[in-house]
């Protein structure tokens, strides 16, 4: 019974990251209420795997980690530009993906997301360039941090949960 819970909540999961995704794109804004949805399926998924992948001390160092870092580069990032850099719906993405990943798979995923998010700038730039037919403006670019995590975690949870169907069924 419990294996249909933990299957419930990753397709939960992903609705939630799709969704948070659009919204991102579109409005440049995480909602709170399917941050804290992606969080709570996280728990909810360990719990049902009775912690086969993580502890609950693993979980609350990865939300830890995930959040704290990217709180930290936003606070540089802020201070350095003297503007808003990333958004705190960015900084709970990375905690609540913490929460599913752990400490050492969210770094990952940070890293993944940030590549992610560098290559749809640079495509974003790209198109501008040449298909809108204007000048390049880095100041003016301004590409939601949310998607490229997004697609981080899910790769990284990918690798993380390889043998889920074996640890479930098995």
């Amino acid at each position: 019974m419990l294996e249909i819970f933990a299957i419930f909540c990753i397709i939960t999961c992903l609705i939630l990251l799709a969704v948070l995704s659009y919204v991102d794109l579109k409005d440049h804004l995480l909602p709170n209420e399917l941050v804290l949805g992606f969080a709570c399926c996280g728990f909810v998924f360990h719990l049902c795997t009775l912690f086969h992948y993580l502890s609950l001390n693993e979980m609350a160092i990865g939300a830890l980690i995930g959040g704290g870092m990217l709180y930290l580069i936003r606070g540089i990032a802020n201070y350095w530009y003297d503007e808003d850099t990333l958004g705190l719906g960015d900084v709970k993405l990375l905690a609540a993906g913490g929460l599913w990943l752990g400490p050492e798979h969210i770094l990952i995923a940070a890293a993944l997301g940030a590549m992610a998010g560098f290559l749809h700038g640079l495509g974003v730039a790209v198109y501008t360039v040449y298909h809108a037919k204007v000048p390049l403006d880095l100041n003016k670019l301004a590409i939601p941090a949310g998607p490229g995590f997004i697609i981080g975690l899910i790769v990284t949870a990918v690798y993380k949960f390889q043998d889920l169907p074996w640890a479930l069924f098995g």
